[in-house]
């Protein structure tokens, strides 16, 4: 009878092994309810897009991974082994060479006590630059499992500390600009009530706003805090919620990149379904930017489980005047958008 038994449950295995898809193109087998389709969510409402392309400019970069706006509304884009600089009107000025690839970038404003300076965060450790392109110093490295993904520069008379976010070690480093690590943020600590940043995949973005304080995605928890500069933890102003409507970041980890905007809120991008949107100052949604129509006009599927279904992630910044800059790595171009109504940037 044992014997027979175990014939029984080997060959029960066996059929049960040869029902399950190798490549998963035949779903995940369950119910149609519990399939994670997100077909019904590409499409956005026409009344909810505040904005609209009004140019755009081409990149000669193979893989363009990010781009800030500085003094005078200079856009810089960071990829290759390079940072192209545009003025405003998006006319190529010049183009700084690089020792190894870029992930992150960051500018000195023109309020900075040094106003042009490029800050470029290599895999593990930060770059400095001159407006002129000049390398001005190499800051220490943060060690093998550093993964640097964005940088912010405070840039008020009092404070001109430099902000690195680091999605290896989960933290953010506060540096002076001599490049002295000062001290990190968002660690877990529950006396504290920081519960530490969820980091599934490496995208962990960070901006200082105009109130003078430092915004930090939380990707693995949908939601954007806010530190002081010290590190303490301005858990009121948490925003962000885990859905798959309009209004909210879906997926495993979104917002994959963030920006503040110049009156106030924010301006966000999202991987899975690539959308960018604009939020106020205090959170609530306002509008879309642009959506998967535009940023993925030939994607038929946005998983983020699978390799060959991943579209490449968007970076996101905004100038003084209010138009969203949206680098876009798979069309190669950096996409200018202005708002429909020109109040709309004033209410963000």
């Amino acid at each position: 009878m044992i014997g027979i038994a175990v014939v029984l449950a080997v060959a029960i295995g066996a059929v049960a092994v040869s029902r399950v898809p190798r490549s998963g193109d035949a779903g995940s087998g369950l119910p149609q309810r519990f399939d994670y389709d997100l077909k019904t969510h590409k499409t956005i409402d026409p009344a909810l897009i505040l904005y609209r392309q009004a140019g755009e400019l081409p990149l000669d970069l193979s893989a363009s991974r990010a781009v800030a706006v500085g003094p005078e509304d200079r856009i810089y884009v960071a990829g290759d082994q390079k940072i192209l600089v545009f003025d405003r009107e998006g006319t190529r000025r010049s183009e700084i060479a690089l020792e190894s690839e870029p992930r992150c970038l960051a500018v000195g404003g023109a309020g900075n006590k040094e106003p042009g300076r490029i800050y470029v965060g290599m895999r593990d450790h930060v770059e400095v630059y001159g407006p002129d392109g000049t390398r001005q110093a190499v800051w220490e490295r943060l060690g093998e499992k550093a993964v640097l993904t964005s940088i912010a520069v405070a840039d008020s008379a009092d404070e001109h500390d430099i902000f690195a976010a680091d999605a290896g070690h989960r933290v953010v480093h506060r540096y002076d600009p001599s490049g002295k690590r000062l001290a990190e943020i968002g660690r877990r600590n529950r006396e504290q009530k920081i519960r530490g940043f969820i980091i599934p995949s490496p995208y962990f973005d960070l901006a200082v706003t105009a109130d003078g304080l430092l915004r930090v995605v939380n990707p693995g928890m949908h939601r954007i805090e806010a530190y002081t500069f010290d590190g303490h933890f301005e858990e009121p102003l948490v925003w962000g919620k885990a859905s798959l409507e309009i209004e909210g970041f879906c997926g495993c980890c979104n917002p994959a990149n963030m920006a503040a905007m110049p009156g106030g809120g924010y301006v966000t991008a999202e991987k899975g379904i690539p959308r960018v949107k604009i939020y106020g100052a205090d959170g609530n949604f306002v509008g879309v930017v642009a959506g998967p129509d535009v940023l993925a006009p030939t994607a038929t599927i946005t998983e983020e489980t699978r390799e060959d279904h991943k579209l490449e992630v968007v970076d996101v910044a905004a100038d003084s005047r209010g138009r969203i800059l949206v680098l876009d790595p798979a069309a190669r171009k950096v996409r200018i958008f202005v708002a429909r109504n020109p109040q709309m940037e004033t209410k963000s």
